[in-house]
């Protein structure tokens, strides 16, 4: 019989939105069961709500809790618990560590399941709430970032205890495809040679501005690059806009794109040579995951999750933060010497895809049940 998981959301789901129309505004809540779906395991999914429902949605129940009026972490997790006793799950995995009362007062009700936490973006809690959230992450028996690196800010603070453990494993994956190269660049109108692609907000996190200066030095190397840049939030527009104009290097090559439905950003992947991130934290990095998906390489910044998605530059070319200078040789590197879309799409297929994403978990959730019946025995 295949191992049963139960995935815990606590962040409630739009009250506006019927549940069918939850899966457009959260592709990844669809994304993240259906990948561990992948490998054989049973997924159910308990997500907070403003009504009930039960949706089957390729193979995943989803069971939407109707949490209204229950304002504290005990209430809430009532509700949890009378799905979780009917649908008999052999684990739980909870979304985000910034959750920690939730996943706590359920783990109480519940206490023969093992329980997973999973980091979105999480940051360890204020000195005041330390010792608080220590004890409700006590009884996990583990948690998971995408690189173990991201985890050292929890560590340093001495947040977990010595017997849960810490399991790296991808965020999420996507059904992005390479597609046709041409085809994309006549649908977008994207050109270049190469034609890079930016994607992500235009704010100091994501640093646009050190790459619009590494991307100006290498111009004089590669005459014919052109720069596309879809992004959302932008406060830093002004700034980037006033780059581009005062440097004769930049202006007429960078091409300030907005924001682009999730369609549209395939596509502009599918007709780019490489992608470029300039990001300073990420706890997953999609975008680069997309890129790698359509067999972009990529040229990205050296943190944790990017060199965990890359094999630590293994595959295309990572770069310091904030240091233009690095980047433009970065660029020139691979530019020049670049792996190709199938290489890309190789490496995307054996470490980040659906199936392989779904193994990973599907070995964590052993591993914490086998932990389990140990210290039973």
């Amino acid at each position: 019989m295949a191992l049963h998981v139960a995935q815990l959301n606590f962040f409630p789901a739009p009250t506006q939105l019927a549940p069918a129309e939850v899966f457009e505004h959260w592709p990844s809540l669809a994304n993240i069961s259906e990948l561990i779906a992948s490998a054989g395991t049973r997924v159910s999914v308990v997500l907070a709500a403003g009504r009930t429902a039960h949706v089957r949605r390729n193979e995943v129940d989803y069971y939407f809790v109707d949490v209204a009026g229950a304002d504290t972490p005990a209430s809430r997790s009532q509700h949890y618990a009378k799905v979780l006793r009917d649908i008999q799950p052999d684990v739980l995995h909870a979304h985000g560590l910034g959750f920690a009362e939730d996943a706590y007062a359920v783990s109480q009700r519940m206490p023969q399941l093992p329980m997973l936490l999973q980091d979105h973006a999480d940051r360890p809690p204020r000195w005041w709430r330390r010792t608080r959230w220590r004890n409700c992450y006590a009884p996990m028996a583990g948690v998971v970032f995408t690189a173990r690196a991201l985890a050292q800010p929890f560590i340093d603070r001495r947040m977990f205890g010595p017997a849960t453990r810490l399991f790296a494993i991808p965020e999420s994956s996507n059904r992005f495809v390479p597609g046709d190269r041409e085809r994309a660049r006549a649908a977008t109108g994207m050109h270049g040679e190469p034609c890079v692609l930016w994607v992500g907000h235009l704010n100091d996190g994501k640093d646009p501005l050190t790459v619009l200066e590494g991307v100006a030095g290498a111009v004089e190397r590669l005459p014919g690059l052109q720069l596309w840049c879809a992004f959302g939030d932008a406060p830093l527009l002004a700034e980037v806009q006033q780059r581009i104009a005062r440097d004769p290097r930049l202006a007429g090559r960078v091409h300030l794109l907005g924001r682009l439905p999730h369609a549209k950003i395939e596509l502009s992947m599918q007709a780019a040579d490489l992608f470029v991130a300039g990001s300073h934290a990420e706890s997953c990095g999609y975008a680069l995951m997309e890129a790698l998906a359509c067999g972009v390489a990529p040229v990205v910044t050296d943190i944790p999750s990017f060199r965990a998605l890359t094999a630590d530059g293994r595959v295309g070319s990572l770069w310091p933060c904030g240091d233009a200078a690095r980047l433009t040789e970065s660029l020139l590197q691979v530019a020049t010497n670049s792996p190709s879309r199938q290489q890309v799409r190789a490496h995307f297929d054996a470490t980040l895809s659906f199936a392989a994403v779904g193994r990973q978990w599907a070995e964590a959730y052993a591993q914490v049940l086998d932990d389990r019946r140990q210290n039973a025995a």
